[in-house]
């Protein structure tokens, strides 16, 4: 398939389930337990099949069974009911995640004022070790300190009061306790000391807590709003109207309200609107935005175009094909929507340990508690270091480690035309030990060239190109085209044919300068009596090779051939540097094809492939993916075609070309949005950075805690400390996940690419 249409490949979604499927915005989630907690929800409402609750993204996806009366309004209140609010999805960008703290102010404000208010209470902490001793009225503090306790920390006692409503627990329920412990100790120190300065007050612990909360939770919110990136950047490519030609006369309207068989107008340096196909005017279109390419596409009437892309120097019509969900850039949208909305399968183990972690957490605060109370008899430090556990121990950084980095990942890869199609396919991919590939269509161009002409001593090959070209010119056969591209290639004119027509199945006969040619197969030779002994030897090497052989003869009283042609699939520009690349990642490499046993093996010789498979059916290609995966080895197909849909459903990572079918894309967890096999490579890069941060982000997430909870039940971390510590632990993993933003694909220097030299010649008929 030619760069023309590489983008305008329709990118079908998942097949929906028997039932209905639900997004559902959820507000007020906190840490892990939170969206652990409204999954049990979920999964209690009758009808609901399955529900999964992303953090990260704050986007629960619910399933229900086909017949059952649960709708919207039902999954909506199990959700408002567990505490939280919920509200049918916003497009992307808009989600729950990125919305202001405050509702009417901008979510820096409150962490500033909050800011403020703590700042003159720890002032005191911070000077002490320069030898600068002074100590605010305890009036002072407690009037600093209320602000920020019961107004700006307000949504901490009212999520912890949901929370207990619905008997479980969360972060909130820990910043809560620990923070007000803290106030209300010092409340008690100071009235029951008077109001003299000597009382040993805590004020600057509950405040600053809660303020590094904040700070953390608003930093968090900056990062995460960097992780959706790619969709907002995908959202940005469409404009907002569009020109249409109505009546002979342009009119500027509202992109929506454009509607199927409209004619819009493109001029250069505008976005195209939506998808169609040139009508009128020829060009070069920028699609680097949908397809990774950056090299400029030239299109000309006929040629389909995608909508988002920019459209270079030419002013052209294009016809209306698509609108609205229907379009590509809609369809991509979702895709890479819903890749990051769900779960990953090592997400489970963080989701076992959350369920479990809020009630540990409390124990350990009320044992630290009582056992410094009861042993040390100070019930002072008893209540800080209980404190500090409480403020440590907020499981936010775990629920958020592996989504954020799930997110960064399809996001960047999305950017550079891999678009990966759920979560479970990018962890998976990253242990992929043996990639198979499909032939025609993945390796290989998908078309028949013509690629020899041979003809009789004494004759002219151009002449005998030129007569075959005339009289299958008006043919749609894969070979007349091949024929007609090679003439128009090599500036050679049709000459006049005449009485033209079709053999079926075997070939075709036209007059040209009053003689009578045959042009086609063995069999159509042998049924006209034509002698082929010239050629025998040559098209029986050439068959064995994998080409396509047609004759051309002369008929007569004596009818004799003049001519073969051969044609051939050609090798795919980057599919050498495809392999090398693989073999590089220590990755093993299969073709499997249903060429015959010398076309196959002269393919993976070219390719340097690792193993060839060849005369295997479609039907045929499912178990020798299955036989490839024995012994546990996780296996990639990688196809275009309806043929290849089995073996992509059969493989632990299905990886589809845009190029090819919607079925294939169906199909395939991951799809190419080139049909450029070095991509497959590319998304084995990805994954494995992707589950590398995971992994990350799991150590980062579980040290701090198995860290910091000792150090705070020993007393030997401070609560103002132990709540900057927590606040980071979330910062830290967002921050790396978002380290995946600077991954680039592997650079193909043009040594590495694979000239004419290379070109590969295969039985367009078998394959």
């Amino acid at each position: 398939m030619d760069a023309s249409t590489r983008a305008a490949s329709p990118m079908l979604e998942e097949a929906g389930p028997a039932g209905a499927q639900f997004e559902i915005d959820v507000g007020g989630m906190t840490c892990a337990s939170c969206s652990n907690r409204v999954e049990r929800a979920l999964r209690k409402v009758p009808g609901v099949l399955a529900a999964s609750v992303n953090l990260a993204t704050e986007v629960a996806s619910v399933q229900v069974a086909a017949g059952s009366p649960t709708g919207l309004e039902d999954v909506v209140g199990a959700i408002v009911a567990a505490g939280y609010e919920a509200s049918e999805r916003r497009p992307a960008g808009e989600s729950a995640a990125e919305q202001e703290i405050s509702p009417g102010l901008p979510a820096w404000v409150p962490v500033a004022v909050a800011a403020l208010l703590s700042l003159p209470l720890a002032a005191p902490m911070v000077l002490q070790p320069f030898g600068i001793a002074f100590t605010l009225p305890p009036l002072w503090q407690w009037l600093l300190a209320t602000p920020v306790q019961f107004v700006l920390g307000a949504h901490f006692y009212v999520a912890a009061w949901r929370a207990l409503k619905a008997g479980a627990g969360n972060m909130d329920q820990l910043v809560a306790l620990g923070t007000s412990a803290a106030y209300g100790l010092s409340v008690y120190q100071w009235l029951g000391q008077g109001a003299g300065h000597d009382a040993h007050l805590y004020f600057e612990a509950s405040a600053v807590v809660i303020t590094l909360v904040m700070l953390g939770k608003w930093l968090e919110l900056r990062a995460k709003h960097k992780t959706v990136a790619a969709i907002r950047a995908l959202q940005a490519l469409r404009p907002e109207v569009a020109t249409v030609l109505r009546q002979g006369v342009e009119q500027t309207v509202a992109l929506a309200r454009v509607q199927l068989g409209d004619i819009v107008v493109v001029r250069p340096g505008e976005r195209i609107p939506t998808d169609g196909q040139i009508s009128t005017g020829s060009t070069h279109v920028d699609e680097s935005l949908l397809t990774g390419e950056s090299d400029p596409v030239a299109k000309h009437p006929g040629d389909p175009v995608t909508g988002g892309a920019v459209n270079g120097e030419g002013r052209i019509e294009v016809a209306v094909g698509a609108v609205g969900s229907e379009t590509v850039l809609s369809r991509i949208i979702r895709m890479v929507e819903d890749a990051q909305s769900k779960k990953a399968p090592i997400q489970r183990l963080v989701d076992r340990v959350s369920a479990v972690f809020v009630p540990v957490v409390l124990l350990a605060a009320l044992a630290t508690l009582l056992g410094w109370g009861l042993v040390q008899g100070d019930w002072t430090v008893a209540t800080l270091n209980a404190v500090a556990v409480l403020v440590i121990a907020c499981p936010c950084a775990l629920g958020l480690a592996t989504p954020t980095a799930i997110m960064a990942g399809t996001g960047v890869a999305a950017r550079h035309g891999i678009l990966i199609k759920d979560a479970e396919a990018l962890e998976l991919a990253h242990r992929i030990g043996v990639v198979a590939f499909d032939k025609t269509g993945t390796l290989t161009v998908g078309r028949p060239l013509l690629v020899a002409v041979e003809v009789v001593p004494g004759a002219d090959s151009d002449r005998l190109v030129a007569a075959v070209a005339g009289i299958q010119g008006g043919s749609e056969h894969p070979l007349a085209r091949a024929v007609t591209e090679y003439a128009a290639q090599h500036q050679l004119m049709p000459l006049q044919a005449s009485e033209v027509q079709a053999v079926a199945g075997r070939g075709v006969v036209g007059v040209v300068a009053e003689e009578t040619m045959l042009i086609g197969n063995r069999a159509l030779m042998q049924e006209r009596g034509v002698a082929v002994g010239a050629f025998a030897d040559r098209s029986a090497a050439l068959e064995d090779e994998g080409r396509t052989v047609s004759f051309v003869a002369i008929a007569g009283d004596q009818p004799i051939a003049v001519g073969l042609l051969a044609f051939g699939d050609e090798l795919k520009p980057t599919a050498v540097h495809a392999v090398s690349a693989l073999r590089a990642l220590g990755v093993r490499t299969v073709l499997l094809t249903g060429d015959n046993e010398g076309a196959a093996r002269r393919v993976g010789a070219a390719l340097g492939i690792d193993e060839v498979r060849a005369r295997v059916l479609p039907e045929m290609k499912a178990a020798a993916i299955a036989a490839l995966g024995a012994g546990g080895k996780i296996v990639a197909m990688v196809g275009d075609g309806i043929n290849d849909a089995p073996a992509l459903a059969a493989a632990h990572v299905g990886i589809a070309m845009s190029t090819g079918t919607d079925v294939a894309m169906h199909t395939a967890g991951i799809t190419l949005m080139r049909g450029d096999p070095a991509l497959v490579a590319d998304a084995i890069s990805i994954s494995r950075r992707t589950y590398r941060k995971i992994r990350q982000n799991l150590f980062w997430a579980f040290i701090y805690n198995v860290i910091g909870i000792p150090l705070a039940a020993a007393g030997l971390l401070n609560p103002v400390v132990a709540g900057g510590a927590m606040a980071m632990s979330s910062v830290s993993v967002v921050s790396n996940a978002l380290l995946l933003r600077r991954w680039r694909p592997a650079r193909r220097a043009a040594s590495e690419r694979p000239d004419a030299s290379h070109s590969v010649a295969i039985d367009t008929e078998v394959a």
